[in-house]
């Protein structure tokens, strides 16, 4: 494992139970070029990720993921979906639900890329749940990125003629369960990123943004969540994500506050 100096105790947990642990400076750490250092420290053909907060969801897992290289002539990544843990949400359910059940599981190629590429299947991919293959690697490595170091890798391989997989079956335990002033934060670094990569921008007009809320809250609904949980996840979401995407008109000092990574 690679560890970037935390102080909760997971290096010694890690290191008791056999792990071989390795540390990489708090104040250099990106999450690509921690990826790359990974990459390095291991010797095999296929390499495949989790992080701290995920775990397999059933013994083929890995299976699963190393089965998926044979589907295509130049498979370089396969990844999965999240099953949420049981103390997520409902409208966290629904969304993973959602999000995961819309991917055709197979496989993509550039051609399936939009012209320019979206956030959706296509370039879909996490770091809490894929597996590389060495050589795909080798040509296209983790950009030394702050965030959506997994997006970015699943695109520039597309885009240099390698094929990713999706496999629904090969799914990990993964789900977060935020306060709410955390939960803002993390949704302003996760559209931060998107916007960084993809250059999309979310709508920030009330009318736009309150029709979205209700037809999200509806959904909630259906899938069994309160009402007012319902409408404080999807007002915080839409409200993250108008400011997220574009924070570049921030000042630093504001984005650092408001982002759960606290970067600048």
């Amino acid at each position: 494992m690679l560890d970037s100096e935390s102080c909760d105790g997971t290096r010694e947990v890690a290191a008791r139970h056999g792990a071989a642990v390795h540390t990489i400076a708090r104040a250099t750490f990106s999450h690509g070029g921690a990826r790359n250092r990974l990459m390095e420290l291991t010797a095999g053909d296929h390499v495949a990720f989790l992080t701290q907060d995920a775990e397999p969801d059933g013994p083929d897992w890995l299976a699963r993921l190393r089965a998926g290289f044979a589907r295509g002539g130049r498979v370089g990544l396969v990844c999965g979906p999240y099953t949420p843990r049981p103390d997520a949400g409902a409208s966290a359910r629904r969304e993973l639900a959602d999000w995961f059940g819309a991917m055709r599981d197979g496989v993509y190629t550039a051609a399936d890329l939009e012209d320019p590429p979206t956030p959706g299947a296509t370039t879909f991919a996490s770091s809490a749940n894929l597996c590389i293959a060495r050589a795909a690697w080798r040509a296209v490595p983790f950009r030394a990125v702050a965030y959506a170091e997994d997006q970015r890798l699943a695109l520039d391989l597309l885009r240099a003629g390698w094929e990713k997989v999706f496999d629904p079956g090969a799914a990990v335990i993964h789900s977060h369960a935020y306060r709410p002033v955390a939960q803002l934060r993390r949704w302003f670094d996760e559209f931060r990123a998107l916007h960084e990569l993809y250059g999309w921008v979310a709508p920030a007009d009330p009318r736009t943004i309150a029709g979205t809320v209700r037809a999200e809250v509806r959904r909630d609904r259906a899938a069994g969540a309160p009402l007012g949980a319902a409408t404080g996840y999807q007002l915080g979401r839409a409200a993250a994500a108008a400011v997220g995407t574009r924070s570049g008109a921030l000042p630093p000092a504001v984005r650092r506050r408001l982002s759960l990574e606290g970067r600048a």
